[in-house]
This record gives structure tokens, sequence and C-alpha cells, in this order.
């Protein structure tokens, strides 16, 4: 089971997707991250990995609207002092 923080994330990341502006192809990353944090069947750091890399992209993407973008790196930061 995901500890506290990572339940904060996901959640948070949950807020993100539900959002109107954010493109759909965002929301695929994100709901993959989520799923990818989500997964008890590997340990944290290599979930958290894959996820970084998920959430790098939608970091990357110019279609992230910006306000989104600062949540999405406020968010790695916080995964990235996890690892």
């Amino acid at each position: 089971m995901a500890d506290k923080k990572i339940e904060e994330i996901i959640l948070i990341l949950k807020g993100i997707k539900e959002d109107n502006t954010v493109p759909k192809n965002i929301k695929e990353r994100l709901e993959q991250a989520i799923s990818t944090l989500s997964k008890s069947d590997f340990d944290e750091p290599i979930r958290i990995d894959q996820a970084l890399e998920e959430l790098d992209l939608v970091s990357d993407d110019p279609n992230t609207p910006m306000y989104t973008r600062l949540e999405v790196l406020n968010i790695i930061s916080a995964l990235g002092s996890r690892i």
C-alpha cells in the first residue's frame, strides 16, 4: 500500500486530470502516472521512477497549460525527493 505522501500526490494528479482545460493526451499520461503509483506489485522507487518518466513528458509537452505544468513540476520535485 502506498504511503501517505504518495496517496496525496495521487489525489493531486486526479484533480489535475479532472480539469476540463487539460488536453486529452495530457490526461492519458496523468492516468498512466496515477496507475503506476497505485500499483503495489513493484517497489516504491520503481513506481516513482516510472511515474516520473510520464510526468516529465507532461511537463515537456507544449500543449500543457502553464498552471498545470507548474503543478506537475512540483509533483516531480516531491517524487524525486522520495527516490
